[in-house]
């Protein structure tokens, strides 16, 4: 997929444009490759439910969107100390870039915030905070989302670019093991944004 690149290697906030064909909108391009790669790992066996879910997380290339990026003396590579822990709450990103009619949608340069038809979407905080990630999740919620694409299982829809209807693919036994490993994370506190719509207005109130 080629990509449209300004001059954001910097980390400075922006985003990038892609091309998108429609029929992939729901997978979103990049996060459906790593889903595919997700459920060809699920077949590897592995007795520790931790250590099976670390696997299948970082074979999936979760944190390709779900960690954020800093700058190293080689460039952008993941700030291991916000592992899985979402959009960054204070970075303030421009407006979302007017996309002309056609498959296009666009993403910020660390991969946390995506804009489309569907509004801007960001990256969720995966590690077990109780206050603004995963802590007050149950496994029976985290199953029941990635099996419906509905937020702890019952509540609002699933945006793009997340793949849950690839891990829908997957055994409950490598959804626990991820949920397992999810949880063994050190705790964040990042309150990621709310989604927005199409009009750039709260998506959700």
């Amino acid at each position: 997929m080629p990509l449209i690149l300004r001059r954001t290697i910097a980390m400075k906030p922006s985003f990038i444009r892609l091309p998108m064909r429609p029929a992939l909108l729901p997978a979103a391009g990049l996060a459906s490759l790593a889903l595919a790669v997700l459920v060809a790992a699920s077949r590897a066996p592995s007795s520790n439910p931790v250590e099976r879910g670390r696997y299948l997380v970082q074979y999936g290339g979760c944190a390709d969107c779900h960690t954020p990026r800093t700058l190293g003396p080689q460039g952008p590579v993941p700030d291991t100390s916000r592992w899985l822990a979402g959009h960054p709450e204070d970075l303030e990103l421009p407006p979302p870039p007017k996309l002309k009619p056609g498959p296009w949608f666009a993403v910020t340069a660390g991969l946390t915030a995506w804009a489309g038809p569907w509004g801007v979407s960001y990256a969720a905080n995966l590690t077990p905070d109780v206050n603004t990630g995963l802590g007050i999740w149950t496994e029976a919620m985290f199953l029941e989302a990635m099996r419906t694409g509905r937020h702890m299982g019952t509540g609002r829809d699933i945006l793009p670019p997340m793949p849950w209807q690839g891990l829908a693919q997957l055994t409950d036994e490598d959804l626990r093991a991820i949920f397992a490993y999810l949880r063994s994370l050190p705790p964040v506190r990042n309150r990621v944004p709310d989604p927005l719509g199409p009009d750039t207005l709260p998506l959700y109130e």
